[in-house]
């Protein structure tokens, strides 16, 4: 049987997630923005939560081209709104929308995304050594220092904790913890 971090629950939707997604670098743009959007789109929300709707936000936002995206306007958020295959807040569809806009404007900047999200850990992962789910912690300096440039870049749901997320699920930061199978130290 495999061993897994502590926050794996039974479903195999999450299991495939921990086991092939979460802590692997992650460079490719569209992957780097979707994983932006469905990040503040968990505020307040559960990774499961977000993730049992990642189909419905890939159909509902064109499979997350950032340009698409950042083209939309009142008539599909008002669309989005009725839409039960994503997370209804208006708020947070608002901020998909503006964060394409940056996340253009970024990856104009920096000739990539990825290029200029990957300096905030000097472009390579780091990995850490916790022992368990209660030793990783929700912050870093380095999300600190990500989420303070993205605000200052005009991105929303774009906190620090959120960012620390953003970093482990791009494989930024690995944080399998020792008693899981996917650990490298």
């Amino acid at each position: 049987m495999t061993a897994r971090c502590a926050w794996v629950n039974e479903d195999p939707l999450y299991i495939d997630y921990h086991d092939r997604e979460w802590g692997v670098p992650v460079r490719e743009d569209r992957k780097l923005f979707e994983l932006l959007v469905l990040e503040g789109a968990q505020a307040g929300l559960s990774w499961y939560t977000v993730l049992k709707k990642r189909e419905g936000y890939r159909r509902a936002f064109d499979g997350f081209d950032p340009r698409k995206v950042a083209q939309y306007g009142e008539s599909e958020i008002a669309e989005f709104m009725t839409n039960e295959a994503i997370i209804r807040n208006r708020s947070k569809i608002r901020s998909a929308i503006n964060n394409a806009q940056r996340f253009l404007q970024v990856s104009e900047e920096f000739g990539s995304f990825a290029a200029y999200v990957w300096r905030f850990v000097d472009g390579e992962p780091i990995r850490n050594h916790w022992r368990t789910k209660s030793d990783v912690p929700a912050t870093s300096p380095q999300s600190d220092a990500l989420s303070k440039d993205l605000k200052k870049r005009g991105f929303t749901f774009v906190g620090s904790t959120i960012c620390y997320a953003y970093m482990q699920a791009s494989g930024m930061v690995n944080d399998h913890t020792r008693d899981c199978d996917f650990y490298r130290p």
